[in-house]
């Protein structure tokens, strides 16, 4: 039998594209100075800075066949594989790894944007975000039908943020990165009716919305309390992280966002997929066992069916409880690597990580050929609209 990637014209949801020195020296006006993000070499090492602050490393999220684990990383750009931040060189990687289509998220403005509220002014805010849809337009251009970018929103400004939506779809974009807890950053909450012109933009224009791990306030879940060394500490936050992304599908679900925007998609993106028929579960008996249908008689669905008709989950790694997910929502379940962060199938010596085509046949292999087909391809080409 064929291999499982040849076939399927399989769609990667979940990579990483690190962004090159000059994105946004090259896109925002001089008369922000330093306080543009920018590369500067410190002891050695590629870093990015935000007037004198370092904001973190390139090599970092950049570990793709790297020898080493977190806090080791390649040091410089001369030292990162140009798939993590050339095009052309991203799609030979993606030819040799078998994979039809990536979806790109960032790095430097925040996994929810919420980097960008380190530049302080509104104006240059506002003008940095633009400048990283702009270029990544312009990146995925190498090959659009293959390159599918993500945008970035200025969180902190809701009319700013239907501007863009609007603007940044116009341009091609395929999908909207936002935090799944804005109220860690001074704003409205998920499930707070605020957003919804901005829900009701995104609906209209047909473009899901992402809720990357990563995008919320991490700093108390990256504390180290116990003194238990840097690499427990990084694999704890790590897969703490998934559990942050499970208070926003609680957010989408009880907050009524699903049932108020009905054909709007959302994606709990590199949070992993085994949880989900143990969360939903719980979802539907304490909606029922809390009498929300009395509260809330409009809301015509249990949780798992809001599940169902319009939220997503992606995994890349699991095994154990990955097919039982599958089982249960075999249209709701997408595939990803991670490329080319520290814990994505993009394996260094170091870590216990396979090469996609390899985890897929090993780990999906013995799955029906229909559930084959939506997890690899069809399930995420609906959503991001790819042909």
């Amino acid at each position: 039998m064929t291999d499982l990637f040849d076939r399927f014209q399989v769609i990667d949801v979940d990579t990483h594209l690190t962004e090159p020195p000059d994105v946004w020296t090259a896109r925002v006006s001089a008369k922000w100075g330093d306080k543009v993000p920018h590369i500067e070499r410190r002891d050695g090492e590629d870093a990015w800075v935000i007037g004198d602050q370092v904001v973190f490393k390139p090599g970092f999220v950049s570990m793709a066949g790297f020898d080493g684990t977190v806090p080791e990383h390649p040091a410089t750009y001369e030292d990162i594989p140009r798939a993590c931040f050339d095009a052309q060189s991203r799609l030979d990687h993606m030819d040799r790894n078998g994979i039809y289509a990536q979806v790109l998220y960032p790095n430097v403005g925040g996994f929810g944007s919420q980097t960008f509220l380190r530049l302080k002014e509104p104006a240059l805010m506002r003008a940095c975000v633009n400048a990283y849809n702009d270029f990544m337009v312009e990146w995925a251009g190498t090959d659009p039908n293959r390159l599918i970018p993500v945008m970035a929103l200025p969180f902190w400004d809701l009319d700013a943020c239907v501007e863009e939506l609007q603007r940044s779809a116009g341009n091609g974009h395929r999908a909207v990165l936002f935090p799944s807890q804005p109220h860690d950053f001074g704003q409205p909450a998920l499930s707070h009716t605020h957003w919804d012109p901005l829900w009701a933009a995104a609906q209209d224009a047909k473009l899901p919305i992402s809720f990357h791990i990563g995008g919320q306030d991490l700093s108390g879940l990256a504390k180290d309390r116990g003194d238990i060394g840097t690499k427990a500490n990084f694999a704890r936050m790590s897969s703490l992280s998934f559990i942050e992304n499970c208070k926003g599908l609680a957010e989408l679900i009880f907050g009524g966002i699903c049932h108020r925007f009905p054909k709007l998609d959302f994606v709990s993106v590199e949070s992993g997929a085994g949880w989900i028929p143990a969360l939903l579960e719980a979802f539907d008996w304490q909606w029922r066992n809390g009498g929300v249908a009395k509260e809330h008689p409009e809301y015509e669905l249990l949780p798992s069916e809001y599940f169902r008709r319009q939220v997503y989950a992606c995994f890349w790694f699991e095994r154990d409880m990955i097919g039982r997910a599958l089982d249960l929502y075999p249209d709701n379940i997408l595939y990803e690597t991670d490329f080319p962060h520290p814990t994505s199938m993009s394996p260094g010596p170091a870590t216990p990580a396979l090469p996609p085509r390899l985890y897929a046949a090993s780990a999906l292999g013995s799955l029906p050929e229909a559930t084959l087909a939506k997890v690899l391809h069809d399930n995420a080409a609906r959503v991001y609209h790819i042909h």
